[in-house]
């Protein structure tokens, strides 16, 4: 009797030995403190435009600074070939086309009204030299050249940019051709609008300076690019302008300052002058009061909890993308990180598995929730190892 409660101690000596030198977790969920008090930044009320509808986005984290009928659906005019120019992108990028290769030029292609690249019809023309001649002189008759070599013909073109725009969650748009030309069934929102400028700058960064170029010369005819921004705004570096009767003067611009990357749309103005004092309005209040950093890196270690039953008793715990935070300029010291992990890890656990969720606060308030993933997989342990680590949970319920 004496050796089994000497041996009973020894036991529960070892697991409280265990639990304090930190093979048993405590903690599960972590939170960074909370910094020292300081001022808060003062932001005032944002400008009002002489606009139908407009929104101001900071184009990593996608946080809404600004809005006004921000859902409304209008016609985009030639601000619909933001997306055209992002499908062509995404087909050279993924090797279905080549910059270099020729697209004939057909004879409707060449009827077709409104702002033109001045294509002759029969002609063989590359896709590098279609793509700028739609983004910089906003040539109708490129795009229409440029849906027909993809797909076959406009209708084609337009089924592939509603698909797109399904995969963007974009819920208020609809295309019916590449151009933009009025359409009662063509329509898009101010919204929209930003979250293609948003995958345009971060999906086909390679492409994107295109967007800044000033002058664009075809067929011996140089034509400007209508973003009156490009010259008055060096930190202005994009997009594209649009303009139909009924859709009036549009403009979607991008500018980057100090890290700080912003996207306005601005729709429904009575002229091209207004059009681009409006968007600077949007750009100058958004760049004033509100700064973007980039909290945490994709891949970066947050968290190491316990699993249990695995080959290995701890992981690597993170996050799968970028984490960018928007706040009023001069407040990033004052967010708060919460980690919250599931008590209990069991493996296997697959790499990419979800296991927590990281939430990042101001003032109390949720701004932005990620999933905690695993950074590396942890298959499932031994026989033997399993059965320690089932004594092991066993015990530490006493002490949880």
């Amino acid at each position: 009797m004496r050796v089994f409660a000497r041996s009973l101690l020894l036991y529960v000596v070892l697991l409280v030995t265990l639990c304090v030198g930190g093979l048993l977790p405590t903690v599960q969920a972590k939170s960074l403190p909370q910094p020292s008090p300081v001022p808060s930044s003062m932001v005032p009320s944002p400008p009002q435009l002489s606009a139908t509808a407009w929104v101001l986005m900071d184009a990593n984290s996608g946080k809404i600074l600004v809005e006004h009928n921000a859902d409304k659906e209008l016609p985009p005019a030639s601000l619909t070939k933001m997306m055209t120019a992002y499908i062509v992108e995404r087909e050279i990028d993924a090797g279905n086309i080549s910059g270099d290769e020729k697209a004939t030029i057909s004879e409707h292609a060449w009827r077709t009204g409104g702002s033109r690249m001045f294509l002759k019809p029969g002609s063989k023309v590359t896709i590098n030299d279609l793509l700028h001649g739609v983004v910089i002189q906003s040539g109708n008759d490129a795009s229409v050249a440029l849906a027909e070599h993809i797909a076959g013909s406009e209708g084609a073109f337009a089924d592939l940019m509603n698909q797109q725009a399904a995969r963007m969650n974009l819920k208020h748009t609809h295309f019916m051709n590449p151009t933009g030309l009025p359409h009662d069934d063509h329509y898009s929102s101010a919204h929209d609008l930003a979250v293609i400028a948003q995958h345009i700058i971060k999906d086909y960064p390679d492409h994107y300076e295109m967007y800044s170029e000033k002058y664009f010369t075809w067929n011996d005819i140089r034509q400007p690019n209508r973003n009156r921004l490009l010259w008055r705004d060096p930190n202005v570096d994009g997009l594209k302008t649009g303009h139909t009767e009924a859709a009036g003067y549009c403009l979607v611009a991008s500018a980057k300052e100090d890290g700080t990357r912003l996207i306005a749309v601005v729709m429904g103005t009575d002229s091209d002058e207004a059009r681009a004092q409006e968007t600077q309005k949007l750009l100058s209040y958004g760049f004033r009061f509100f700064e973007t950093q980039k909290l945490y890196k994709s891949g970066a270690v947050l968290n190491k909890p316990r699993v249990w039953g695995g080959e290995q008793d701890t992981l690597r715990l993170g996050v799968a993308s970028d984490v960018f935070i928007t706040v009023p300029r001069g407040r990033i010291d004052e967010l708060n990180a919460q980690l919250d992990i599931r008590k209990t890890i069991n493996a296997p656990v697959e790499q990419g598995e979800q296991l927590g969720t990281l939430k990042i606060k101001l003032d109390g308030e949720v701004l932005d929730e990620r999933p905690l993933v695993a950074l590396e997989p942890v298959p499932e342990g031994g026989f033997f190892k399993r059965l320690w680590d089932s004594v092991l949970q066993f015990v530490y319920g006493f002490f949880d």
